[in-house]
């Protein structure tokens, strides 16, 4: 778990709590409607529910950073299903749109960074929806790459990316 620190004078990244969900899920759905040419897809999901199991998931972890008494960026990572015990996926990584370009997901990004090497992670992991052209840029500029294990299919709307965790 990492612990609650302060980034400067306003922002705080910590880890998230159950209770907070439904704030985690409404950042989510606002961050994620943003790059979807159609607009989100309609699903049948309870995302404060999804969020909240996420939170409270044993091996897995959900940061929070708050700035100004609310929460503006969310990143939610663990081990993926079969990977070895060295591999992070990064499953969800949100930014409140209207916080962006101020520095708040790249101090976020730190965050996970540190927690992943005091965990002992070698190589961190994630997907990004083609359309995300913002969040494909941001990615590179904090080193991750084409994940070459995973190229995408002909037909699949993400793109798998890489991270050196011990030297990213």
């Amino acid at each position: 778990m990492i612990k609650a620190h302060r980034t400067n004078d306003s922002l705080v990244i910590r880890t998230a709590l159950p209770a907070e969900a439904e704030i985690i899920a409404d950042l989510h759905v606002r961050a994620r409607s943003t790059y979807y040419p159609d607009g989100l897809p309609q699903q049948d999901i309870d995302w404060a529910e999804a969020w909240r199991g996420s939170i409270e998931r044993p091996d897995g972890q959900v940061l929070c950073a708050v700035g100004q008494g609310r929460t503006v960026a969310i990143a939610s990572f663990r081990t993926p299903e079969g990977a070895p015990a060295d591999r992070v996926k990064l499953f969800q990584f949100h930014v409140d749109p209207g916080q962006w370009r101020a520095g708040i997901g790249t101090a976020l990004h730190a965050a996970c960074v540190e927690q992943w090497r005091a965990d002992g992670r070698r190589t961190a992991v994630l997907d990004v929806h083609v359309d995300n052209a913002r969040a494909q840029a941001f990615y590179a500029r904090q080193g991750w790459v084409p994940d070459p294990e995973n190229p995408p299919a002909e037909d699949d709307h993400h793109l798998f990316l890489r991270f050196d965790v011990r030297g990213g």
